[in-house]
């Protein structure tokens, strides 16, 4: 298997375990809306329920656990589309990929089982806070900015041509002559 591939397996499952390990352990040790402190004026655990996507958009719109279920599934067909596309060497890109790809499919098994996403995680700055959110938005969010900061580095890193390959190895191709 290659490279790109096994890392784009292990980052999505590891990030899979850790969103619904995590979404399993909120609804089994969280009393619902009721804030439990970690950090005071920073961060705390509060748990609720998100029928729509990211802010609670498409909340109200009929269909929209569907739509939502869909939308997520299709983005993970087109994450594989692109990993066939890159090459090796675009490690980057493969855990971008995953990040996203576990993320979607935690929130994707969410909306199915329950017809709504478990949230938990809030951050607060003074009288300001940040909408809950769980570790598969964290992990869409982190693989969005991965490939944001990453696009023309690791894309750049193509597989070397099989003319290249004696070249970068040190060798001479052979001359006729």
């Amino acid at each position: 298997m290659a490279r790109r591939f096994r890392i784009f397996l292990w980052v999505a499952t590891i990030t899979l375990a850790l969103d619904q390990l995590s979404k399993w352990l909120a609804r089994a040790r969280l009393d619902f809306g009721r804030p439990h402190e970690v950090i005071a004026g920073f961060f705390d655990l509060r748990l609720s329920y998100n029928t729509g996507s990211a802010f609670g958009l498409f909340a109200k719109l009929g269909g929209a656990r569907v739509l939502l279920s869909v939308v997520g599934l299709a983005a993970c067909v087109a994450i594989v589309l692109i990993l066939r596309k890159a090459h090796d060497a675009q490690r980057w890109l493969a855990t971008a990929l995953a990040l996203v790809a576990g993320g979607a499919v935690g929130n994707v098994i969410d909306r199915v089982l329950a017809g709504k996403v478990t949230d938990f995680i809030v951050w607060k700055y003074g009288k300001h806070e940040w909408p809950a959110f769980n570790i598969a938005d964290a992990a869409l969010v982190a693989g969005v900015l991965i490939m944001f900061f990453d696009v023309g580095r690791d894309s750049k890193k193509k597989a070397p041509a099989p003319a290249e390959t004696g070249k970068a190895a040190g060798k001479e191709p052979k001359r006729r002559g």
